[in-house]
């Protein structure tokens, strides 16, 4: 019963993950029109390298954080692997 209800919120806390995620395209869509519209008018915009350093970051993080939680399963599934080749 209770792997049932950690499944559930699991699920319940990807859905709302996944709402928020889909807001922060629209704003990094926002931001670069306006460094655009910026550089059309005779502006210097230098806000892409800084966007797609941010973008990076983001995409990491979550990896990190499942390597941290389930590294012990990790090394274990790798430990498997090399005693069944060799």
């Amino acid at each position: 019963m209770q792997r049932i209800v950690l499944i559930g919120f699991i699920f319940l806390a990807l859905i709302f993950i996944s709402f928020d995620g889909m807001a922060q395209c629209a704003m990094c869509k926002a931001v670069v029109e306006s460094a655009e519209d910026a550089g059309r008018l005779g502006g210097t915009t230098n806000i892409g390298e800084g966007l797609n350093k941010g973008i990076i970051f983001l995409m990491i993080v979550p990896y990190v954080l499942l390597f941290l939680l389930f590294r012990k399963k990790i090394g274990a599934f790798f430990k498997e692997m090399n005693e069944a080749q060799g």
